[in-house]
């Protein structure tokens, strides 16, 4: 069998057992390369590379593995995840994953969607903390959920609790009413808002 189909054939099924945070994962790819660049260890997947830790599933045009017991996963280009357990799934330009930490940073055009509590929020830089399951939104952060929309140049959901905390001129639509203020807070179980400072809206009767 030539080398290069060979080399796809280990790539595809692969298994590793990696000390990062204790767990097993899985990758797959069309080429792998590796080796030692200013005194680290990468490892390259490209062409459909995916790569599988714990619950969590991440998919990119180009994955690179690295860091002290490669801790540190980078995906670019196409980057989609789940996180199989909590059914959230995300999309992104790029991402950065701390297998010790359990921490996901997306950039770029990124969106997180939380399937269990019917949320989808977009951002120009989400971090979520899987340990804690709170995710922080920066930058043309929008969350929709129901016929509710929240628009702020900042945001953390707090998952655990249903709460959403935005800031940086923080707007919420609800139906035909419109809610701004310093900051807001929103229950996203029950849909009330709270806000404190510069209140303003308008309710449609």
């Amino acid at each position: 069998m030539p080398a290069r189909p060979l080399l796809c054939i280990l790539c595809f099924f692969n298994l590793l057992r990696l000390p990062a945070g204790a767990d097993t994962f899985t990758f797959r790819a069309d080429r792998m390369t590796g080796g030692r660049s200013s005194g680290r260890e990468v490892t390259v997947l490209t062409g459909a590379a995916e790569v599988r830790s714990d619950s969590l599933i991440l998919k990119a045009e180009r994955i690179e593995i690295h860091g002290d017991n490669n801790q540190f996963i980078d995906c670019t280009g196409g980057v989609w995840g789940r996180d199989e357990d909590k059914d959230i799934l995300f999309q992104t330009d790029r991402l950065r994953y701390d297998r010790k930490l359990k921490i996901a940073r997306l950039e770029g055009n990124a969106t997180l969607e939380d399937r269990k509590n019917d949320i989808v929020a977009k951002g120009r830089f989400i971090e979520y903390d899987d340990q804690t399951e709170v995710t922080v939104f920066q930058v043309a952060v929008r969350l929709f959920k129901d016929t509710m929309v929240c628009r702020a140049d900042h945001a953390v959901y707090r998952r655990t609790e249903k709460i959403l905390d935005l800031s940086g001129f923080p707007v919420v639509y609800k139906e035909d009413d419109q809610f701004k203020a310093d900051r807001i807070r929103v229950d996203l179980e029950t849909d009330d808002v709270a806000m404190q400072g510069a209140v303003s809206g308008s309710i449609k009767d």
